[in-house]
């Protein structure tokens, strides 16, 4: 059963550059999804929000940087599904002058989260989406900011931009840091998880979960960021990585080699469980020749998630390339 979250809970922070600290929001293990924190001169912003259970961690990251709750000007959500936003509406309770900074397509849902609440159900399962998120806590309407496509924020005279990537989901945009060289990249960059860095660096790959990936528009957003002529990104899942024309490229790759598995099986009865044992094998395989010393099983402890939820996606896809052909 879910239980609200200790308000004594101690934070996990890894200290980067540039003012920029991730939180691990602690959602499914130990460094699998971050919330950004952003201090220009004694001002703050997150990016990203992890769940409800995360909120007492992103409270202690502030406090473990020397600020109060009121010193929050923004939160970011680069978009809308809850391991990015399901805390979102319980942290703005817990500060008094930040505004949420929102997608227009998923700015409604955050005020009014039925239909975001039954889209989950309808992935996980209605027990498993409450253990997982709790009761949504809808944002007041007052304390949003839509954020248009190219759309300059302020955080104590550092300017940062909003960039649509649709891809992942169409209501995601990505948050330009000029100030960090940087970009906060949400789902549109993929995952990296620190746990498969190896000799040969960090091991990247896209991320297609239920219910809107769209091939032609990630690689667009793969292009967009670049665009930014960046030095590093922050994912979510997990953090900085650096080197960019290396990971840019295995995400091109990674996007078409997911569509050519959904395509290659998409007559096939069980598709489903055929699309997952490719994205297995694939992402497994890719792990190993990135120098991954674990066996197969630490692999599938590391990658199972995404594994499960990219092959949801494809098979998602699938459904809706057939209804567009039909």
């Amino acid at each position: 059963a879910w239980r609200p979250p200790s308000l004594t809970s101690h934070a996990h922070i890894t200290t980067l550059d540039d003012g920029i600290v991730a939180i691990d929001t602690e959602y499914l293990r130990p460094l699998q999804d971050a919330s950004h924190l952003i201090v220009e001169g004694g001002r703050g912003a997150f990016v990203d929000t992890g769940t409800n259970a995360s909120v007492p961690l992103l409270l202690d990251g502030l406090r473990q940087q020397n600020l109060d709750a009121g010193d929050i000007d923004f939160v970011f959500l680069t978009h809308i599904h809850l391991d990015h936003a399901g805390g979102a509406g319980l942290l703005m309770q817990q500060l008094p002058n930040a505004r949420c900074v929102i997608h227009p397509r998923g700015a409604p849902h955050m005020v009014n989260p039925e239909r975001l609440i039954a889209g989950t159900i309808g992935v996980y399962g209605e027990q498993r989406t409450r253990e997982m998120y709790g009761d949504i806590v809808p944002i007041d309407e007052s304390r949003v900011v839509v954020a248009d496509d190219a759309d300059w924020f302020d955080l104590n005279g550092r300017a940062m931009q909003a960039l649509h990537t649709e891809g992942h989901a169409r209501h995601h945009y990505v948050l330009n840091d000029p100030a960090s060289r940087g970009v906060f990249t949400g789902d549109s960059f993929g995952i990296s998880y620190r746990e498969c860095d190896t000799v040969n660096g960090e091991f990247i790959y896209p991320t297609t979960t239920p219910a809107s990936f769209d091939p032609d528009e990630a690689h667009k957003s793969v292009d967009r960021i670049m665009g930014c002529n960046p030095e590093q990104l922050y994912l979510t899942h997990y953090s900085r990585v650096r080197d960019l024309d290396r990971l840019a490229a295995e995400m091109h790759a990674g996007i078409d080699a997911y569509v050519d598995m959904a395509l290659a099986n998409q007559a096939e009865p069980n598709r489903g469980a055929r699309i997952q044992q490719a994205m297995d094998d694939y992402l497994s395989g890719r792990l190993v020749e990135h120098g991954f010393k674990g066996e197969r099983d630490a692999i599938w402890s590391l990658l199972e998630i995404d594994i499960v939820l990219n092959a949801q996606g494809l098979v998602s896809w699938l459904e809706r390339m057939g209804k567009h052909h039909g």
